[in-house]
Order: C-alpha cells, then sequence, then structure tokens
C-alpha cells in the first residue's frame, strides 16, 4: 500500500490571486493526512479536483462555494478530470467489483455510469459545454479506444476507433463535438489526433520525431499537447489547424508538456529539467518559465478568467494551489525528487495508461489501486 506523509485538503477560489496560493474553502482548514490537487476549473471558479488520504485512498470532489464529495460507483476510490461551466464534472470511480468506470456528475445529483465498449472499465477524461464525454475504454478484445457519448452525454458510448493500430485514448472535446487524444499507428507509434464529427480521425504530425500526443482543445479549434523530436526530446506544441508549432523550442531546454489552453488561446503546462519540474504559460506570443521554486509543479488548467491551476509541492505534500497566468507567483520549494510527469493523475492520457499498463497487477487483481501520487522516501 502506497503511504504518503501528506497535509491538506481542498480549496477554493476568490478573486484574482496575486501569488500561487493554497485554496481554502472558509472553515475547511487542514488536515495532517491528506492531499489535495486541483484539475480543472470553469469560467464561474467551480473546481473539480482530488484529495488523496494517508491511505491511499483517492476522493472525487468539486468546490462549489462549499467542498462536495461526489462518492463513487460502490467502490472505494474516485478522481475527476474536467468540469465545464454548467457544474458538470467527468471522472472515473470505482465500482463495487473494484472496476473503474466512467462518470459524468450533475449538480444536485448522483454519479453516472457511462459504461464501456465491451470490456470491463472505462475512463472519463474531458467534458464539453453540453455535457458531451470523452475518454478511453476497454474493447471486448482488451484494448482501450477513445469514445465519446452522445451531445448532450447522454446514449451508449461511441468507438472513434484509431489511426492503424490497437488502441487510442481521448483527452478533451470543445462545444462543436470536436474531440482530441492519443491514437495508434499501424506500427505502433502514438500520434496526436483530432476527430471532427462526420470528418473522422486525423494524425496532427509529429515535431520531427516518431510520437505525439494531443491534451486539449478549444473552441476555436487550437490544439495543445507534446511531441518528441528528432532528438528524441518531448517539447510542447499547440497547434492552430494549420501547422504544429514547437513551443519547447520558445523554453530551449527540458522536456515540456503543453495541459490546457483557453479560449484565447493561452497555453500552460510543465517543464522537466532532470527531477526538477517548472511551470509555463505561453500567452500573446510570450512564453513565461517559472524558475525552479516559482510557479505551480502541477500545472493543470487555464480558464477564461485567466486563473491557473494545479497544485504546488511542499515539503513531501501536494496542495492545491493557483495563480493567474500573467504572474510570476512565488511558493515554497518542496525538493527535487518529484515523481515523472507521466504518474500524475492529472497529466496526458497517455501517462495514465502506461502507469495502469505498468502495475497491471495492482490495478486488476488488486482492484483497489490505480493511479497513484508517489512521493520521495527521505
Amino acid at each position: 500500500m502506497l503511504r504518503m506523509p501528506i497535509a491538506v485538503v481542498l480549496f477554493g477560489i476568490a478573486g484574482v490571486a496575486s501569488s500561487a496560493q493554497q485554496l481554502h474553502p472558509p472553515g475547511l482548514g487542514e488536515r495532517g493526512d491528506e492531499a489535495s490537487i486541483a484539475v480543472d476549473i470553469n469560467a464561474t471558479g467551480q473546481v473539480a479536483g482530488i484529495i488523496e488520504e494517508e491511505s491511499g485512498r483517492q476522493r472525487a470532489v468539486l468546490w462549489n462555494k462549499r467542498l462536495i464529495e461526489l462518492g463513487t460507483l460502490g467502490g472505494s476510490d474516485s478522481f475527476t478530470k474536467g468540469i465545464n461551466i454548467g457544474g458538470d464534472v467527468v471522472g472515473s470511480a470505482q465500482d463495487s467489483d473494484g472496476h473503474w468506470r466512467a462518470f459524468v456528475y450533475r449538480a444536485g445529483l448522483s454519479m453516472r455510469d457511462l459504461g464501456t465498449l465491451g470490456g470491463g472499465s472505462s475512463y472519463g477524461m474531458g467534458i464539453s459545454r453540453s455535457g458531451q464525454a470523452v475518454g478511453f475504454a476497454d474493447t471486448s478484445d482488451g484494448y482501450f479506444h477513445a469514445f465519446t457519448t452522445g451531445p448532450t452525454g447522454d446514449g451508449p458510448l461511441v468507438d472513434l476507433g484509431t489511426l492503424g493500430g490497437n488502441i487510442s485514448y481521448a483527452a478533451g472535446v470543445n462545444t462543436d463535438g470536436v474531440i482530441v487524444g492519443t491514437a495508434a499507428l499501424s506500427d505502433g507509434y502514438r500520434r496526436a489526433f483530432i476527430y471532427r464529427p462526420g470528418a473522422g480521425m486525423k494524425d496532427l504530425g509529429t515535431l520531427g520525431g516518431r510520437s505525439s500526443s494531443a491534451t486539449a482543445v478549444n473552441d476555436s479549434g487550437v490544439v495543445v499537447g507534446a511531441s518528441e523530436t528528432p532528438d528524441r526530446h518531448w517539447h510542447a506544441f499547440v497547434h492552430d489547424g494549420k501547422k504544429m508549432v514547437d513551443l519547447g523550442a520558445m523554453i530551449g531546454y527540458g522536456n515540456s508538456f503543453a495541459t490546457a489552453v483557453n479560449a484565447a488561446g493561452h497555453v500552460v503546462g510543465s517543464i522537466r529539467v532532470g527531477d526538477e519540474r517548472r511551470s509555463f504559460v505561453y500567452r500573446d506570443g510570450k512564453m513565461t518559465v517559472h524558475p525552479g521554486g516559482y510557479g505551480l509543479y502541477l500545472v493543470n488548467s487555464i480558464n477564461a478568467e485567466e486563473l491557473v491551476i494545479g497544485a504546488k509541492y511542499v515539503g513531501k505534500r501536494f496542495e492545491a494551489s493557483t495563480m493567474h497566468s500573467a504572474q510570476r507567483a512565488v511558493v515554497t520549494h518542496g525538493g527535487n525528487d518529484l515523481v515523472m510527469l507521466i504518474v500524475a493523475v492529472l497529466a496526458a492520457t497517455t501517462g495514465i495508461v502506461i502507469y495502469r499498463r505498468r502495475y497491471r497487477g495492482i490495478v486488476l487483481e488488486g482492484a483497489n489501486r490505480i493511479i497513484r501520487f508517489k512521493f520521495p522516501q527521505n
């Protein structure tokens, strides 16, 4: 069992922060056995997040003026992945048999199990303004395929297929039903894709390397993610519908990963330099990189109000945090021995799958463990 030396619960957002801050709802305070990560934020300041207990149990939560526990589908754990303007939340939760199932939670209602594509598990990754949910699910032959629900989140899951290989993962969806994610080619390499209703799945290419992955798309069709370069590094990218622009080249060092884009086309993400994590904000053609000990360690979303959310790392714990995109916020330095980006639950969908496959015995046999945060044991 993974145990964490943790402190903290969750959080709210009020106004524009002038520095990176821990997010605290009034009266909630801190608890010494929990960590928190802010996953996504909508334009009204509602936050979808995760609390992890010292025991390793994860709980999906929503902050809407007060902390709301979203529960599970009969099992032990759950986590969130996205929230739309109406406060609908998408994520994954365990059922009574220990299987992970994609869910949508609507205000005042319980979780709704979205089902699978014929296999045992599914994972919810993104949700549109109208409630259309996307993610990936096991098929009857044991492979993950990207899925979408109907435009309002109803109906059976629709298999989006692949780019010729066996697997695909949907990560985000916009108001027009345009979906992005990652899919395998016939040679096994994985590529960022864009899926348009009626047009099917299209390979977005790479920055000269073999593989790429898309993580988010805005309502203008701007796609962000990460791509391998010819020298086998990973660089954050933004795709404007015509070409893939290398944001990592603007940074000039380290592996970088874009995680979100807002309506204005402002992009946020993370940089890994050795064992050190840094954050970046790309806005109005300019790149801002926060040096070690500044900014957020996990950068997960940016809303229309320019609030960037994720988590900072303090001592030996993650704390849900926010900063404004125009600020050079200062946070407490938390050490260098941070887990690789793909292990975090809020990383790119390919990271989630890699982690799940690597620990398949724990995930499927134990049925009570999946995507866990790792902390240095000093």
